[in-house]
C-alpha cells in the first residue's frame, strides 16, 4: 500500500518551503554558528522533500491517470516522466499544499522605520512550533502502511529531533534573556501561533491517508503537541495568547496561500523555468 500523491506532496511541500525560508539566512545569520546551523537545517528539510517528491514521482510515472493530471508541467524529462525537480520547480502557487506558516517571511508586522526584514526570533519560534509537530508526525509515520514513507519518516525523525532541540534552546535563551529578546520572542509566538490552528484542520488528502493508515491522524497529535509547546514556553517565561477555534484558519494546505508564497516560488523556481530542458 502506498500513500496518495497528494499526501506525499503535502509533506514534501511543507519541508521544501520551510527549507527555502531558512536558507534565506545563509550569509545573514546573527553569528557564524547560527548561519551554519540554519543552512544545515535547510539541507535536512530539502533532503526530506527530495525523498518525498521522488516517491510521488514514481507513482505518477506508473499511473496513467496521474501522469495525465501532471502532464501540464514543464520540466519533465524528454520521455515525459516527472521527476523531483518537476514537482518542486514547475508547479504553480495554487498547486502547493504546504501550511501557510511555512511560507511567512521572517518577521511579524514591520514598523516603517524597521532596519531589517529578518527577525531571528520569528525564525526560531516558527522552527520550534513546526518541529514540535513534525517530531510527532514522523514518529507516527514510521508505522505507515507505505513502507517507503515509513523509511523516509525514520530518517527524517532523527533530523527533526535536532531541529526541535536547536529551536527550543534558542527560544528559551530569547524568552528568558534580556527585556528586548523576551519582547521579540513573545511577539513572534503571538504572531505565529494562530497559523498553527491549521495543523488541526486536515485537508482531504490528510484525512484519506489517516483513514487507510498510510498517514497520520493529525488531530490525535494535538494534545501531545500542546504539551511540548507549553513546556518550552514555560521554561522560556513566554505566554500563550492564541484562542483556538476562533477566527480565520489559514488554508495553505488546501491551496489557498498568502501573498508571500508566490514571491518565494518566483525566486526559487526562476532558473529552472528559464531553462526547463537544461541538464544540471
Amino acid at each position: 500500500m502506498q500513500a496518495s500523491v497528494d499526501y506525499l506532496l503535502h509533506l514534501a511541500d511543507n519541508a521544501l518551503v520551510l527549507g527555502q525560508r531558512n536558507a534565506e539566512w545563509c550569509g545573514h545569520g546573527p553569528i557564524l554558528e547560527e548561519d551554519l546551523a540554519l543552512a544545515n537545517n535547510s539541507l535536512d528539510l530539502i533532503g526530506q522533500a527530495r525523498m518525498l517528491y521522488q516517491h510521488a514521482a514514481a507513482q505518477i510515472n506508473s499511473d496513467g491517470a496521474l501522469a495525465q493530471r501532471f502532464a501540464h508541467l514543464q520540466g519533465a524529462r524528454q520521455d515525459g516522466r516527472v521527476t523531483e525537480d518537476t514537482l518542486a520547480y514547475f508547479r504553480d502557487t495554487a498547486e502547493f499544499r504546504n501550511h501557510t506558516v511555512m511560507e511567512l517571511p521572517h518577521h511579524g508586522a514591520l514598523v516603517g522605520y524597521a532596519v531589517a526584514e529578518r527577525d531571528y526570533a520569528t525564525t526560531i519560534a516558527r522552527n520550534f512550533l513546526v518541529s514540535a509537530l513534525m517530531v510527532l508526525v514522523w514518529d507516527r509515520l514510521q508505522s505507515s502502511k507505505d513502507a517507503q514513507l515509513a523509511a523516509i519518516a525514520a530518517k527524517s525523525l532523527k533530523e527533526v529531533r535536532y531541529h526541535l532541540q536547536h529551536a527550543s534552546d534558542w527560544l528559551v535563551r530569547f524568552g528568558d534573556g534580556t527585556e528586548e529578546s523576551h519582547r521579540r520572542a513573545q511577539a513572534a509566538v503571538d504572531h505565529l501561533l494562530p497559523y498553527c490552528e491549521a495543523f488541526w484542520q486536515p485537508g482531504p488528502a490528510e484525512r484519506a491517508a489517516a483513514a487507510d493508515s498510510t498517514g497520520v491522524d493529525i488531530v490525535s497529535l494535538r494534545e501531545h503537541w500542546n504539551a511540548l509547546v507549553n513546556e518550552t514556553l514555560t521554561e522560556a517565561t513566554l505566554s500563550r495568547h492564541d484562542q483556538p477555534h476562533q477566527g480565520y484558519v489559514a488554508q495553505g494546505h488546501v491551496g489557498v496561500h498568502s501573498e508571500h508564497l508566490g514571491f518565494l516560488l518566483a525566486e526559487m523556481q526562476s532558473l529552472a523555468r528559464a531553462h526547463p530542458t537544461a541538464v544540471w
